[in-house]
């Protein structure tokens, strides 16, 4: 079931967010990195942002399998963004995704938004694939990040939005 997370769901967030980073980066990010996530810290993270008011869409099946939020673009006036999108491992390959991206794309051109853009590590051609077959296309900006002590390739992808009556 797609519904929106409540501060209760922080600790699942926690999990889905960690464990997902643990497995889809393991070839990307450095091993001690990935092993030094905290759940504690962010679950923590995430009820506050719950109850600061974020939209958080998940996917409930008696625990969250999966998460999408959809928040205004920062530094992109007029455009949406995807800020983040995770489901267990254990569960990839079962339309999770592109229902968690459905309903974050639904909510943001229900926000008035036209465009929507998001990031994705360069290396993760698995995410890449998956948003290319959603529609998405790759736009011009790249960014780095440091992570772990290496620094990332991040690039940006971009989709226009269905204009809601």
């Amino acid at each position: 079931m797609l519904r929106l997370a409540v501060p209760t769901d922080a600790a699942d967030l926690a999990d889905v967010h960690v464990t997902t980073w643990q497995t889809a980066y393991s070839e990307i990010l450095p091993d001690d990195f990935l092993a030094s996530l905290d759940r504690p810290r962010r679950e923590d993270w995430w009820r506050g942002r719950l109850e600061a008011g974020a939209r958080v869409h998940v996917v409930d099946e008696g625990r969250v399998l999966g998460f999408c939020q959809p928040v205004p673009a920062e530094g992109s006036p007029g455009w949406g963004e995807i800020l983040t999108i995770y489901v267990l491992p254990d569960h990839w390959g079962r339309g999770l995704g592109r229902q968690l991206l459905g309903a974050a794309e639904a909510t943001l051109a229900a926000d008035g938004f036209e465009r929507a853009l998001l990031w994705v590590f360069a290396a993760n051609e698995a995410a890449r694939g998956f948003y290319e077959r959603m529609g998405w296309r790759r736009g011009r900006p790249i960014q780095l990040l440091e992570l772990g002590g290496l620094d990332v390739t991040e690039v940006r992808y971009e989709k226009d939005l269905p204009t809601m009556p």
